[in-house]
């Protein structure tokens, strides 16, 4: 499975972008990591270059609450060219604190399928890997 990853906007935390590439290719994923301060845009192009399966954005200290809030926006303007295409986003999500209850639903309402607010690599990728597994059944 292909995964098209990096970090969105401003936030450059470059070792756990790192961390992130590494762990998906320990899982079997291909990766095309894209790096810090990647624009929205460029996600979604690459994911459509690349005909990758999943996008996974990776965001800390709140930074993905300011870029990400266009995602169905862009998925309106690609059409079907991202209908299997899962959005995935991790980090810590917003600046400050806030809990999960309140933040999962807001990135959900964005456009993403999977988002986990302070959830470790491991888990969210655990249930990545379920998700995908049901999805495909």
């Amino acid at each position: 499975m292909k995964v098209v990853t990096g970090v969105v906007g401003n936030d450059i935390h470059v070792v756990a972008n790192r961390l992130i590439e590494l762990s998906l290719q320990a899982r079997g994923f291909e990766v095309f990591n894209l790096g810090v301060n990647t624009y929205l845009e460029e996600f979604v192009d690459a994911v459509i270059e690349t005909n990758a399966d999943i996008l996974l954005i990776s965001s800390l200290n709140g930074e993905a609450e300011g870029w990400c809030r266009e995602v169905k926006i862009l998925k309106a303007k690609y059409g079907n060219l991202l209908d299997n295409v899962v959005f995935m986003i991790g980090g810590n999500l917003v600046v400050g604190t806030g809990s999960a209850e309140d933040i999962v639903p807001r990135f959900k309402n964005y456009g993403f399928d999977l988002v986990f607010h302070q959830v470790d690599l491991n888990t969210g990728l655990d249930e990545l890997e379920k998700f995908m597994k049901e999805r495909d059944k």
